[in-house]
Parts: C-alpha cells; sequence; structure tokens
C-alpha cells in the first residue's frame, strides 16, 4: 500500500455489518483508516467512519457510489468485498435459476464494486484489493453438494487473476481470501456439535487482511490467502 504522508489512508469495506466485515472495518478503523463501510443498510451505531446503504445488485448504482468516493477522497488505498451468499445443492438439485441466484450473490455484488474500485487504483498506480472466495470452490471435488454455490465462488478466482494479469507493472495487487469455517454465531447454530476451536475468527480475518495491506506486506504478491485454522 503506498504511504500517503498527511493524507487520510482510504479503505472501502462491503458487507460491513456482517461478522466478517465488522472485524474488519474495526481492524481498520485501529490503525488509523478512514473507513468507508457499506451494506444493504447504514450502521449509525458502528465505529467506521462513514457508513453507507447501497444494492450491490445495481451495477450502476455501485459504480455511481465509487466514482462518489473518489470526488471526495481521490483515492481508494484498500478494499475489501466481503458480500456473499450459500447454498446446497447437488448436479439432480441444482437448476440454472440457482446457479444464476449464486451468481449475483457472490459475484455480481462483488464485480460491480471491485470493477471500479480497481479501475481507480490501475489511475492511482497503487491499492490492495481483497476479494473473499470459498474454499470448496478451489476444486470441483470441493464443491460436491453446493453447485451453484461452488461455480459462483470459482469466478472469484478467476477475476482476481484476470486483473493481477492487467496489474502488472504496477503497484495494483488482488487478493483472494480463502477461509475455511468461520467462527460465527450462524454456523455455530447450524453446526452445534463441532468442534468451534478449530474454527477461523471474524477477527483473525481482519488481523490476515490488515497484515497483507500494510506497508510491511506492499513486496507480497499473494493472490490467494488461505484461511483454514485446523478446519
Amino acid at each position: 500500500m503506498q504511504n500517503t504522508r498527511m493524507k487520510k489512508i482510504i479503505a472501502l469495506i462491503t458487507g460491513a455489518r456482517g461478522n466478517m466485515g465488522r472485524a474488519i472495518v474495526d481492524r481498520f478503523a485501529a490503525d488509523g483508516y478512514h473507513v468507508i463501510g457499506v451494506d444493504a443498510h447504514a450502521d449509525e451505531g458502528s465505529t467506521q467512519l462513514e457508513s453507507h446503504a447501497l444494492d450491490l445488485m445495481n451495477e450502476d448504482a455501485a459504480s455511481a457510489f465509487v466514482q462518489s468516493v473518489i470526488v471526495k477522497h481521490e483515492r481508494i488505498n484498500v478494499a475489501v468485498l466481503t458480500v456473499g451468499g450459500f447454498a446446497l445443492g447437488s448436479i439432480a438439485e441444482t437448476k440454472t435459476s440457482d446457479i444464476a441466484q449464486q451468481y449475483k450473490l457472490n459475484f455480481e455484488t462483488l464485480y460491480n464494486v471491485a470493477r471500479p474500485v480497481f479501475l481507480q487504483m490501475l489511475k492511482q498506480g497503487y491499492g490492495r484489493l481483497f476479494l473473499v472466495g470459498a474454499r470448496p470452490a478451489l476444486t470441483a471435488a470441493g464443491s460436491r453438494g453446493m453447485v451453484a454455490y461452488g461455480l459462483a465462488k470459482s469466478l472469484v478466482f478467476r477475476v482476481a487473476e484476470l486483473m493481477n494479469d492487467e496489474a502488472k507493472g504496477t503497484k495494483v495487487a488482488v487478493s483472494v481470501i480463502v477461509p475455511s469455517i468461520i467462527d460465527t454465531p450462524q454456523n455455530r447454530t447450524a453446526m452445534p456439535d463441532a468442534d468451534f476451536s478449530k474454527w477461523v475468527t471474524p477477527k483473525q480475518i481482519a488481523d490476515v487482511v490488515a497484515f497483507h495491506a500494510s506497508e510491511t506486506a506492499s513486496a507480497l504478491r499473494e493472490s490467494v490467502i488461505k484461511l483454514y485454522g485446523d478446519a
């Protein structure tokens, strides 16, 4: 990440009210970033300095929002895009409508923000963009029983590869965060007999993202960041 003395360091976080998003917002705010949090509903009670409601499935609205951030702050140093959804289903159980729904939840919500952010980072010549992938999407076998989800999430890895190829020769880097099971209240309720100590926590994810966004890690080009814990 570019060192911008005397200037605010801008971090844009989508899904800012989710378990992972809140942890990332809090970590970046604690590190002194000017945090811009985006979700379906604004969060007036958070520690982030700005909170915005936005329909991430609306490409024009997402692009206009990113442009408004650029007009106001002149740059986006870091962006972490955490919005997504999950669904089970084998081939026999998965229709094209199911794939389309997961595509919208896991790819459109990401790409509608990632594209204008990435273009701005190319213009700046620097920036760190973090996307959220999924462990099951790394292989076809891993997506067994979650076909629509795996197909949609696999596109996250491909778009990161394409962006990194276009960003060669710049200080722009795109990474995919790949958590295993995240220790959230929802997952604990869904899997009450699991060993929660083996899961990765939202705070651990936030700490790793913050490190990769830092000046210390500026030479790293980790396109896939695996956060599996002991799961």
